[in-house]
């Protein structure tokens, strides 16, 4: 874990080939089987992400947010089977992106295993109003995110 002062990096080995947990985080669908902080609750579109400038949109919930919402991503970086990422919007304002971003990076360390790395950078937002609020998801959640992606590549 590496906590710098604009971005949360988690990393841990999964017992999974890289195909399986690209396959997994590259379908919209999944995110509520792998999401930490309970939060995401289902996604609007079950299409799999297939590169970089793609959007899917995520049904939310958070109190602080005032319960039910609505985030459209923005894919942001896709590399098959090595990366995958996106950064938010509120489904409100679609083309307004604040500047966080979600990355997951796979390396494999054999056929079977492979590094997960995790990372929630909000180095990219400006918004003062904004600002005070991050980090919005705990290091632990991120951990979480990793533990429940390992539970979900074994459970199709």
């Amino acid at each position: 874990m590496t906590t710098e002062e604009n971005k949360i990096v988690v990393s841990r080995v999964i017992d999974a080939p890289a195909k399986d947990l690209f396959d997994l985080l590259s379908l919209p669908a999944r995110h509520p089987d792998v999401d930490g902080s309970g939060m995401v609750r289902s996604a609007e579109n079950t299409e799999r992400v297939t590169k970089a400038g793609e959007q899917f949109t995520m049904n939310m919930y958070a109190e602080g947010m005032g319960g039910d919402y609505r985030m459209r991503n923005h894919v942001t970086a896709f590399d098959e089977n090595k990366m995958i990422g996106w950064k938010p919007a509120r489904e409100e304002s679609p083309d307004d992106v604040p500047g966080w971003e979600w990355l997951y990076e796979l390396k494999p360390l054999d056929a079977g295993t492979t590094e997960v790395t995790l990372t929630y950078d909000w180095s990219a937002v400006t918004d003062p109003k904004l600002l005070p609020i991050f980090p919005g998801v705990p290091e632990e959640d991120l951990e979480e995110s990793l533990n429940k992606l390992a539970a979900a590549v074994t459970n199709p």
